[in-house]
């Protein structure tokens, strides 16, 4: 299984509460240095509380299931208020 692979799965743990929120997240890209660029997508690209999803619930699942990446990014995170 490859790296983007194993990202996804881990990002599927997490994905049914981003849904029921009205959001999902994507993978944009896998950087040569192991960094995930994801795209958050619907609610949870402009909610005020998507920067603690993406630190505590995002980065957490992708950086336990796969221990090679060595950060993960939102590219679209909206500003907090």
């Amino acid at each position: 299984m490859n790296l983007t692979e194993q990202v996804e799965q881990a990002l599927d743990t997490i994905r049914p509460y981003l849904i029921a929120d009205g959001g999902d997240v994507a993978i944009e890209e896998i950087t040569a240095d192991k960094v995930v660029k994801l795209k958050l997508l619907g609610n949870c690209g402009s909610c005020k509380m998507s920067f603690m999803t993406m630190k505590a619930g995002i980065e957490q699942a992708i950086l336990k299931a796969v221990p090679e990446i060595t950060a993960v990014e939102a590219i679209n995170l909206a500003e907090s208020v």
